[in-house]
């Protein structure tokens, strides 16, 4: 794509940066076929090819972002399916992160969409706040279906069941089970904590028996990825760099062999701390070195090898690969391969490549276009008739447990419970105790 940026302009790295993906698109088109939005609406600006040439028009001209450039941008899941798909790797995530970062500073949003978006940036990263709102909007709940926009999206995520805090959360250290063959560090997240302890509960046991002391690192907290996903870049620079600056320190004194993260979208996050702060010479090492640390759960597991399993569960599970696994991270063989070891008969769900509709907070606000993708989905997962559907985002595990009957776990329980764990508590209130 020909590009007419200046040279003052070119003089701001991102600018720079994004005038090199932009010239890398050679308009096939091919991203169409595997972008949700487009799949579901046919319009050519809600496509990667339609948002880039936007984002193009809006950077190089340095117009005010436009209420239909903004309608179009947002409707991006940030998915990243097109870059799967892209035959010239096209950076598209770089692209549209700049696009929300410049829209968020050149226009201004109806008051309704102002302050959802700053409680959604307030509220989803801090667990002691989370919770008791949680427990609050479960009694507005039934309404949900009578709200329309947004608000009525965030009554319908609402769960019917919220677990009581348990297991890790706080800063500790959990010792390996017989020799220490590796010490890491987890991410125990924000929304998980609270919506799924269960899952760093499963992991901290999984890896334990594999021979790993697991640390939660004091002043580790929230990825960032809420507010960068909000172009609120000043909110998501400060969880950032806390999370820089405490895996770094534990990894200059005792010293770290990973830092496992089992919330997918907060793995892509962690693996991008070395672009995100590329320019800066107080941090830029630092965070190369924590991003080259970083790695999905099951993309470890794989790389350390799963032990035997204790017992061949046999049951049949509908793996789907997150979007931020599969898209993101490149991470899509090695879950399937792990189940298949621990026992379980994997079915390929159709369409697999494409998003759930949760993605992050999309579904909170974008409802309308969330709930035809869920719909899509389940269609698809039911089609391969599962007892179990397995994922590894905790996004995906709550939208997809919404439109089905069928229980969704972590792909992390399952390891668990085959190699030695309890069974997980979803299987064990779908076959009725």
């Amino acid at each position: 794509m020909q590009t007419n940026f200046t040279l003052a302009q070119l003089a701001d790295a991102d600018v720079r940066e994004s005038e090199k993906i932009l010239r890398a698109c050679v308009h096939c088109g091919f991203c169409t076929a595997t972008c949700p939005t487009y799949v579901l609406l046919g319009d050519e600006l809600d496509s990667p090819r339609g948002r880039i040439y936007l984002i193009k028009e809006m950077l190089e001209k340095e117009k005010p972002a436009t209420a239909e450039v903004v309608k179009h941008i947002d409707r991006c899941l940030s998915c990243l399916a097109c870059m799967t798909t892209c035959p010239s790797a096209v950076h598209y995530q770089h692209l549209v992160d700049h696009g929300r970062r410049y829209i968020e500073e050149t226009y201004r949003r109806p008051w309704p969409d102002r302050a959802l978006r700053l409680a959604l940036a307030l509220v989803l990263p801090t667990p002691w706040l989370f919770r008791p709102l949680l427990h609050l909007a479960r009694l507005f709940r039934p309404l949900a279906g009578l709200v329309s926009g947004p608000l009525g999206g965030v009554l319908e995520l609402v769960p019917a069941k919220i677990p009581k805090p348990s297991g890790p959360g706080g800063p500790g250290s959990y010792p390996a089970e017989g020799e220490r063959k590796k010490r890491v560090a987890l991410l125990a997240g924000c929304v998980q904590r609270t919506l799924a302890p269960a899952i760093n509960e499963a992991t901290i046991r999984l890896l334990r028996r594999h021979g790993c002391e697991v640390l939660i690192v004091k002043g580790a907290g929230c990825c960032g990825a809420i507010g960068h996903h909000l172009g609120r870049e000043k909110d998501a620079l400060g969880a950032i760099k806390a999370n820089i600056g405490a895996w770094t320190a534990e990894a200059e004194g005792e010293g770290l062999d990973a830092i496992i993260i089992n919330a997918s979208g907060c793995g892509t996050m962690v693996k991008d701390y070395g672009f995100i702060l590329r320019e800066d010479p107080s941090w830029a090492a630092r965070a190369e070195a924590v991003s080259a640390l970083a790695r999905d759960i099951g993309e470890f597991v794989a790389e350390i090898g799963l032990a035997p399993p204790m017992h061949l569960p046999g049951l049949k599970v509908a793996y789907q690969s997150a979007c931020s696994l599969r898209h993101g991270q490149g991470v899509e063989k090695a879950p399937i391969a792990l189940l298949e070891a621990a026992g379980f008969e994997v079915g390929t769900v159709p369409e697999g490549h494409l998003c759930c509709g949760s993605a992050g907070t999309y579904n909170l606000l974008q409802p309308d276009i969330a709930r035809q993708l869920l719909a899509r989905k389940v269609q698809n997962i039911e089609s391969v008739s599962p007892e179990v559907i397995a994922t590894g985002n905790v996004g995906c595990q709550i939208q997809i447990g919404g439109g089905t009957a069928i229980p969704v776990v972590h792909t992390v329980e399952l390891l668990d419970w085959a190699t030695g764990g309890p069974k997980p508590e979803a299987l064990i209130d779908a076959a009725g105790g």
